[in-house]
């Protein structure tokens, strides 16, 4: 059976509700950043509801195999339950229902999704489905945001409520900017980005390069190249146009077009 309701998922009291109709949550991560991706609020919230949870560490196709598996390891050994998946290429999912129906207290079990912006929430969604019937798009605060709780059978043992779950964003001040916003809406996108381009480059020396052909360290003067490659100028001073730069490298990092990804071992996980 099919139930429809208006609602618009915007707050924490609003998340709460879809979980209070989940027997299971999964939360999903981006496999490139799981940790500044996670959500403490959320998870003592499915805890208190005495929800299960399952860790969905999405975009994994950007991360090399023996990275996200050792995220995996590391959250199956704290506890909880963890797979990955790449939902863009439909990879995983077979393991994903698997995982569910091992977890599921009693069938048929409703299983809602929910996570950050633009960790693929939707993807994972058809991914389940089997067909693309969920608004996506790449791009945080775009338009195409389902507002409807649906409930949708994916087999005869799982059904999933149809509308991801957005998390309001309580990362760093770097997570809250990218996610939060649109590159489009925010008044000054050179700040985030030369804090993103800063995390990229700790990570990933070369992935500039590899990006744009770029082989400047200055996160300022990689706005600038970028700039001048694209033909973006000022019309009255002819100055580049990093603005335009800034809000490119915020996009190509959602679309994955910027090789990242955080090792356990960078962070002192061990």
């Amino acid at each position: 059976m099919v139930t429809r309701r208006s609602f618009i998922l915007a707050n924490w009291r609003d998340l709460k509700l879809v979980v209070s109709r989940a027997d299971i949550v999964l939360e999903v991560l981006d496999a490139r950043t799981p940790l500044t991706t996670r959500s403490t609020r959320l998870e003592r919230i499915v805890e208190n509801m005495g929800r299960e949870l399952i860790l969905v560490l999405n975009k994994s196709d950007l991360v090399p195999r023996s990275i996200v598996e050792e995220w995996t390891r590391i959250f199956r050994g704290q506890g909880y339950n963890a797979v990955y998946i790449a939902a863009r290429d439909h990879k995983g999912t077979r393991i994903l229902r698997k995982k569910i129906k091992e977890v599921a207290p009693a069938f048929p079990v409703v299983v809602a999704v929910v996570g950050y912006p633009k960790t693929g929430k939707s993807t994972i969604i058809n991914a389940l489905k089997g067909k693309h019937s969920a608004s996506t798009s790449p791009i945080p605060g775009s338009p195409g945001y389902t507002h409807h709780i649906q409930l949708y059978r994916i087999d005869t043992k799982i059904l999933m409520i149809d509308t991801p779950g957005v998390i309001p964003v309580e990362g760093g001040p770097l997570e809250r900017i990218i996610r939060g916003t649109s590159p489009e809406q925010l008044d000054d996108p050179v700040k985030p980005a030369i804090m993103l381009i800063n995390e990229i480059l700790k990570h990933n020396p070369y992935a500039i390069k590899s990006a744009y052909g770029i082989t400047e360290k200055d996160p300022l003067k990689i706005l600038e190249q970028i700039a001048i490659k694209r033909g973006w100028f000022y019309k009255k001073t002819k100055e580049p146009l990093i603005e335009e730069a800034a809000r490119t490298i915020i996009r190509d990092y959602h679309k994955g077009k910027i090789p990242f990804y955080v090792k356990p071992s960078s962070i002192n996980m061990y």
